[in-house]
Formats: structure tokens, C-alpha cells, sequence
């Protein structure tokens, strides 16, 4: 019954494994291991993180069928503030300090939003136009109308994948929302998911590094996408994808 699944070898009683995935479905920001552990009566933190693991491993589907209509695409940076290590990097000479930018070693997040649709997330370790050229052909459809901010990775990435119609809000302007032929321009539907995704790892995880960072982008992108279901439906969903996934510990 287990085999080939992500309970395989599993020393945790499988009761225990159902009410974590319930509680990990039914959670919108998410369930810590310390958490599960007390909750659970599981004994080591080390079990309840992988074990936490593994139901994120099984959450994470396939690449979404291509966005059509109304997309909204947008990047984010994950990762907590510099603390106990200089703000500046000292030079000879005399020369003026060189500050560290705001997001120095943070982690960056594309994310890509089908209005009243899905959501698909990537980390990726350096944002380039060729890079968000692949995420846009991997996910949209051409004929998708394509709503970022102003950057200029964005703009020639979808001059790259395709040239789809491309709207632009510019926030540098304080511009956020604005209609044209009664289409509402905005990115605040990718904005409002990047919301959740942040005070889900700021507030509950903590801190997520950047090697486990995709799993957990898999757990947020699974739930926001099964939003429209009750926490029991949901949960029926990740278990119906838990078959043939199996994680090593060595490989989490």
C-alpha cells in the first residue's frame, strides 16, 4: 500500500501522516516541523522536517497547461535582513563606502499568475531575460495579454518569447492600477500571492534556504491553486499526487 509512495519506510504510523497533510493543506501559511512535532507526538525534529518535506515533494506538480488571457508576472526577493555583519564594504584609498543593495544574498521568486487562474513559481539564482523568457514560453500561451511592472528583463524577455501583448504599470510613478479599453492594468493579483508566500516563510518557517526553497514554493503555489476547495477536498487532491514520489532523505 506504501510502496512507491511517500510514506515508504516510514517509521511515523500513517495516521500521523494524514493529519500532517491535513494540517499542511488546510493551513494558508503553512505548518512549521516544530509545530507538527508537538502537535504529532513526534519525537525528533528531524523526522517531522522531513516528513514535511515529503509532503511538500508530493504537492509539487508538473509544469500548469499554458496560461491563457489575463497573466500577470512579477519577481520577489525571500530572505531576512543582514544582521550582525557590516553594512558596507570597506575600500582603500580613500574611496567612498559601496553599500550593500537591499536584497544582497537574498533568494529571488518569479512568479506567473493566470487571473482568477493558477499560479506557477520559480526560483531562479540569477534574474535574466533569457531566464524569464524560458519560465514565459514554459507557461504561457502566446496569445496570453502579459501584465508586469516596468523592469527591463521583463520587457525583453516577452520581446523574446513571443512579443505578446505586454502592458506595463509603472510603480517607480506610484502607478498601480489603471483601465485601457476596460482592461484593469495592474499587478496586484501576483503581488497579493507574493503577500501570502512571505508571511508564510517570514512568520511560520523563518528562514528557507535557497536549496529547499523550490519545495516550498511547491506548497504555496499547491494551496493557492486549490483555493477554491474546501481544507478536505484539498487535502484529497495532494493525496491522489503522492504515487510513484518517493524522497530520500540524502536527496530532500
Amino acid at each position: 500500500m506504501t510502496v512507491k509512495t511517500i510514506f515508504e519506510d516510514s517509521h511515523i504510523p500513517l495516521h500521523k501522516w494524514l493529519l500532517a497533510i491535513h494540517l499542511m493543506c488546510a493551513s494558508k501559511k503553512g505548518v512549521s516541523a516544530h509545530q507538527l512535532m508537538r502537535m504529532l507526538d513526534i519525537k525528533q525534529y528531524k523526522s517531522a522536517w522531513f516528513m514535511a518535506h515529503r509532503i511538500r515533494y508530493a504537492m509539487t506538480g508538473e509544469l500548469p497547461e499554458k496560461m491563457t488571457g489575463v497573466v500577470e508576472a512579477d519577481s520577489t526577493f525571500i530572505g531576512g535582513k543582514l544582521r550582525n555583519k557590516t553594512s558596507t564594504v570597506r575600500k582603500m584609498a580613500g574611496r567612498d563606502q559601496d553599500h550593500y543593495e537591499a536584497f544582497h544574498k537574498k533568494a529571488e521568486v518569479f512568479s506567473v499568475v493566470q487571473r482568477g487562474g493558477k499560479v506557477y513559481s520559480r526560483h531562479l539564482e540569477r534574474v535574466t531575460a533569457e531566464n524569464l523568457t524560458d519560465v514565459l514560453n514554459d507557461v504561457c500561451e502566446r496569445d496570453a495579454h502579459l501584465m508586469t511592472d516596468s523592469a527591463s528583463a521583463l520587457i525583453k524577455a516577452n520581446r523574446d518569447s513571443g512579443d505578446r501583448k505586454h502592458s506595463l504599470v509603472n510603480h517607480s510613478a506610484d502607478e498601480y492600477v489603471r483601465y485601457e479599453e476596460g482592461v484593469c492594468v495592474t499587478t496586484n493579483t501576483v503581488e497579493g500571492y507574493f503577500s501570502l508566500l512571505k508571511r508564510g516563510i517570514n512568520g511560520v518557517y523563518h528562514h528557507v534556504g535557497r536549496k529547499h526553497l523550490h519545495r516550498y514554493l511547491g506548497e504555496f503555489d499547491f494551496r493557492y491553486n486549490e483555493r477554491r476547495v474546501t481544507d478536505g477536498e484539498r487535502a484529497l487532491t495532494a493525496l491522489k499526487g503522492f504515487d510513484g514520489k518517493r524522497l530520500m532523505y540524502r536527496d530532500s
